[in-house]
């Protein structure tokens, strides 16, 4: 762990946690209410009343937070998740695990600060390079899916469908969230299928 990964993470005391946990509740409000342009390491710390400097020994710079969002509402999603995973028949599990995912991009706070962020990435290298890795990460749990379920799979088609699933995914939530268009019950009904084809047509392979 590098210095500056060590100060993003704030003191490992109660308090400290409690306040980083306000900081990026701070600045998920931004992006939602205010949007990307307005999110500074200055406007969260004059929301959070402190100083500057105090919000940069939690996050160096608005890089390091945007990356804790990003982690924050990935953790909270693998926990939303936990049910569908726990599931061990895959005719279940793939299914439930689609649906559970599109339920997520019902909650138009979450969908904006994506899109917020994308946006953020668009001109700021640091942030492009903070959302490509959290979607790898992201991939990399697909990925461990389809090998699970998947054990004669070529590694090869297992990281190919996890990237083809993670951008099909990620690219409903515009169509789906008032952005580009609106849900569609038969839409969404192929949507599942061919989701949770890729996560199980490697099975043929």
């Amino acid at each position: 762990m590098t210095d500056a990964e060590a100060r993003s993470r704030g003191p490992r005391t109660s308090k400290g946690t409690r306040r980083r946990t306000e900081l990026l509740d701070i600045a998920e409000r931004i992006l939602i209410e205010s949007g990307h342009g307005e999110l500074s390491m200055r406007a969260v710390a004059t929301a959070g009343e402190i100083r500057l400097g105090h919000l940069q020994y939690y996050f160096p710079n608005r890089s390091e937070l945007v990356v804790a969002v990003l982690n924050r509402t990935l953790e909270q999603s693998l926990r939303r998740l936990a049910p569908a995973l726990a599931c061990t028949d895959s005719t279940e599990l793939f299914p439930d695990l689609v649906r559970t995912l599109l339920a997520e991009q019902d909650d138009h706070g979450l969908v904006r600060i994506y899109t917020e962020i994308w946006a953020l990435a668009a001109r700021d290298e640091s942030i492009a390079e903070a959302v490509r890795g959290y979607y790898r990460t992201y991939q990399e749990h697909v990925t461990d899916l389809i090998r699970d379920h998947n054990p004669r799979t070529p590694e090869v088609v297992c990281r190919t469908n996890a990237r083809l699933f993670t951008m099909l995914i990620e690219g409903a939530a515009l169509f789906r969230s008032g952005i580009a268009g609106h849900p569609d019950p038969d839409t969404d009904y192929a949507l599942v299928a061919t989701a949770v084809s890729l996560l199980t047509a490697a099975r043929d392979h």
